[in-house]
C-alpha cells in the first residue's frame, strides 16, 4: 500500500512537472530563447532524483567541439542520465519519439530520430547531425544500435559513426571529438547489484515502459556510475572502423571496471 502511494506521487509530480515546463519548452525552441538548451538538463535531473537514480561521475566532459558522445545502452534510463550531465541532442530511433512522457520531451529537446530500415533517408540524417555538431551541439550515439542487458556491451557498429566522418569538413581544425562514455547500473536496495538485479535496471524492450517504470520505482535507489573516458580525435582520412574498434574498447573497459567493483566511486 505504501508503495503504491508513494509510486502515484512520484508519477504525479513527473506528470506534473512536465505538463508545467512543456509549453515553456515549446515558447523557448519557437522563438529560440537561450533557457531552451538548459531546461531539458533540468527536467532530466529532476526526473533522476524522483525515480531515485543516483549519480557517481567519473572524469568530465570534453569541452573541445564539435563533440559527439559515444555510450553502451542498457535502458531508456541511459537518457535522463546523460541529459541530467550535459546539454546534449539524441540520436534515437523514431519508436523513442512515442514513448509516453520521455518521447515528448525528446522532442522538446530537438532530438535527432532515424528511420533506420529507410535507406534512402540516411544521408539525410546524417547531415542533419553532422549540421548539428558543427553548430556546437553535444550529439549523442548509442553505438550498439539497441539495448542491452545490463551486463555487457554488445558489438558496436561502425556505420553509425557516418555523422563523424560527414561533420569532418565543417570542423574549424578538421577534427571531430568523440568521447567514449560508459553508463553502469552497480546498486539496488542500497546494496551491489549483480547480475541477478541487474535486469531491474536495463529495459531490453520486451515489457512496456510504464510497467517497466513502476518496477524501477519499486526497486528504490539505484545506483549509476557513469564514466566519460579520454577523447578519440577523429581526422579526414582515418577509418570509421578503426574508429568504432577504439570506442568498443574503451567503453568495455570503463564498464567491466564498474560492474565487477575495479574502480573507485566518486562524485
Amino acid at each position: 500500500m505504501i508503495d503504491g502511494v508513494r509510486i502515484g506521487i512520484v508519477l504525479s509530480l513527473i506528470a506534473l512537472m512536465t505538463l508545467v515546463m512543456l509549453p515553456i519548452q515549446a515558447l523557448g525552441l519557437y522563438f529560440d530563447f537561450p533557457y531552451r538548451r538548459w531546461l531539458p538538463g533540468y527536467w532530466h535531473r529532476m526526473a533522476c532524483r524522483l525515480l531515485g537514480i543516483r549519480l557517481h561521475v567519473h572524469g568530465g566532459l570534453e569541452s573541445r567541439r564539435p563533440l559527439m558522445i559515444a555510450a553502451n545502452h542498457a535502458s531508456w534510463k541511459d537518457i535522463l542520465i546523460l541529459g541530467a550531465l550535459a546539454d546534449v541532442a539524441f540520436i534515437a530511433k523514431t519508436e523513442v519519439a512515442s514513448w509516453p512522457v520521455f518521447g515528448l520531451f525528446a522532442k522538446l529537446q530537438k532530438s535527432i530520430f532515424v528511420v533506420r530500415e529507410e535507406k534512402s533517408r540516411t544521408g539525410e540524417q546524417v547531415n542533419e547531425i553532422a549540421t548539428r555538431m558543427a553548430d556546437g551541439e553535444i550529439v549523442v550515439l548509442f553505438p550498439e544500435g539497441t539495448t542491452s542487458d545490463g551486463n555487457r556491451l554488445l558489438g558496436v557498429k561502425s556505420s553509425l559513426f557516418g555523422a563523424a566522418s560527414a561533420a569532418l569538413p565543417l570542423a574549424p581544425d578538421g577534427v571531430v571529438h568523440v568521447q567514449p562514455v560508459a553508463i553502469a547500473y552497480t546498486g539496488v536496495y542500497g546494496m551491489p547489484m549483480g547480475r541477478y538485479h541487474r535486469p531491474i535496471a536495463a529495459w531490453p524492450g520486451d515489457i512496456g515502459l510504464l510497467p517497466h517504470l513502476i518496477g524501477i520505482l519499486k526497486a528504490g535507489a539505484i545506483d549509476v556510475d557513469v564514466s566519460f573516458g579520454e577523447v578519440i580525435e577523429f581526422r579526414v582520412g582515418e577509418n570509421r572502423k578503426l574508429l568504432s574498434a577504439r570506442v568498443e574498447a574503451a567503453i568495455r573497459s570503463m564498464l567491466v571496471d564498474h560492474l565487477r567493483g575495479r574502480s573507485t566511486r566518486g562524485g
